[in-house]
C-alpha cells in the first residue's frame, strides 16, 4: 500500500530534500509540501494525506498546533514529527497534541519510511532517545537526558539536533542512506576503519574522545548513520549518540557545519571526500 505523504518545514533546503529524498522510496507518494502549520491545514484539507512529517519550530503556526488542529479536524491523517529539537517541553507537547512518531532529524531515510508505516498501521515510533527519556519520565528514574530541572540549565543533550541530512544532495544519496548494518560493506567502509586522524595521533579538540572524532571524519566522507554504523561495528542508535555529543561539544547545529569544523580543524582532509 503506497503511503500519501505531505512535508511540512519552514526551512526550503529542509524541505526540497525531504521531497526529493521520500521520492526516492519505495511506496510512498509526497503529495505537497509546506512551509508553515497555516499551510500545512490547507493541503490536509485539499490532499488528504496519510501521513504528516511534522517539524515543529514555524512561523504562523507552530507544529505542535498544526498537529492537533490536524487530528482534530482529520484523524485518519497520522503526524510524524521530524524536528531538531528533542527537549521535553518539545516532546510531550507534540505527542499531548497527537503525534504519533517523533524522530530528529539525524534520521535516514530508513528511518523515515518505517515511521511512516508503523504509524499507518496505528503504532507509535519515537526515536530512542526520545523513547528512553519518556520511560525516565514515567519511572521517575534518573539519567543524563539533558533536560532542566527547574532553575538548573538544560545540558548538551536538550540543545538542537543537526539539520543537512534532508539537503538536496543527500536526498539524492537515499539509496546509499537506507543501507543497514550487516547489509553489505558500505562505500568507504574498508578506509574508514583504518583511517586516523588528519591532524595526527594527538588528542581531539573541544574534549571531543576518540570514537566522537572517527565519527565526525566520517561524517565528512559523507557516510549516513547506517554506514557509520557499519564501519564501526557498533549500532545506529549508539552512531546518534556520539553524533549529539560531538554536536554539543564543538557547537555546531548541522552536519554541513560539523563537516566544515572537521576540515577547519584538521580532522578531516577534504580531499578524502
Amino acid at each position: 500500500m503506497t503511503a500519501r505523504v505531505l512535508v511540512v518545514d519552514d526551512q526550503a533546503v529542509v524541505r526540497d530534500g525531504l521531497v526529493l529524498l521520500l521520492g526516492l522510496l519505495p511506496d510512498i507518494e509526497v503529495v505537497g509540501s509546506a512551509s508553515d502549520g497555516e499551510a500545512a491545514l490547507r493541503l490536509v484539507a485539499d490532499e488528504r494525506p496519510d501521513v504528516v512529517l511534522m517539524d515543529l519550530r514555524m512561523p504562523r503556526m507552530d507544529g505542535v498546533e498544526a498537529t492537533r488542529r490536524i487530528r482534530a479536524g482529520f484523524p485518519d491523517t497520522q503526524v510524524v514529527v521530524l524536528t531538531t529539537y528533542t527537549d521535553d517541553e518539545s516532546v510531550f507537547a507534540a505527542l499531548r497534541a497527537g503525534a504519533r512518531g517523533f524522530l530528529t532529524k539525524s534520521a535516514d531515510a530508513e528511518e523515515i519510511a518505517r515511521a511512516v508505516t508503523t504509524v499507518m498501521n496505528g503504532d507509535a515510533q519515537l526515536d530512542p532517545g526520545v523513547q528512553r527519556r519518556l520511560l525516565n519520565t514515567v519511572t521517575g528514574t534518573g539519567g543524563d537526558t539533558g533536560t532542566a530541572r527547574p532553575g538548573e540549565t538544560p545540558g548538551p543533550a536538550a540543545a538542537p539536533a543537526h539539520r543537512s541530512r534532508f539537503s538536496p544532495r543527500h536526498a539524492r544519496e537515499a539509496p546509499r542512506a537506507g543501507r543497514m548494518p550487516g547489509a553489505g560493506t558500505p562505500p568507504d567502509a574498508g578506509a574508514a576503519r583504518g583511517a586516523g586522524p588528519s591532524s595526527g595521533a594527538g588528542t581531539p579538540p573541544d574534549g571531543l574522545t576518540p570514537r566522537e572524532a572517527e565519527v565526525l571524519r566520517l561524517i565528512a566522507r559523507g557516510l549516513s548513520n547506517a554506514e557509520i554504523a557499519a564501519a564501526l561495528f557498533i549500532s545506529e542508535a549508539t552512531v546518534k549518540t556520539h553524533i549529539n555529543n560531538l554536536f554539543a561539544k564543538v557547537r555546531v547545529r548541522d552536519r554541513a557545519q560539523a563537516v566544515a569544523y572537521a576540515y577547519r580543524t584538521g580532522l578531516a582532509d577534504p580531499r578524502e571526500g
